[in-house]
């Protein structure tokens, strides 16, 4: 496990939130649950003018990059497609 990442955070969700996290995860190609979250997460945070601070990325684990049609596969810093 990634040292940044090292606790772990147990939520319970009604139906309606989880299918949105999920329809938020398929519409933006995202591999998990927990890359959804954390996204939703950091955008609810800027939102709120709260900086996240710890600077991660989950594209930046190298699965999937961001682009501007959602998360694509590919380098996440060139923004290139396989």
């Amino acid at each position: 496990m990634n040292d940044l990442r090292a606790e772990r955070l147990q939520v319970m969700l009604s139906p309606e939130e989880l299918a949105a996290v999920d329809d938020f995860r398929f519409k933006h190609r995202m591999p998990t649950r927990a890359a959804a979250v954390r996204e939703l997460l950091k955008f609810g945070l800027a939102a709120a003018g709260v900086d996240a601070g710890a600077g991660v990325k989950s594209s930046s684990f190298g699965v999937f990059g961001r682009g501007p049609d959602g998360h694509t596969q590919g380098d996440p810093e060139s923004g290139t497609e396989d």
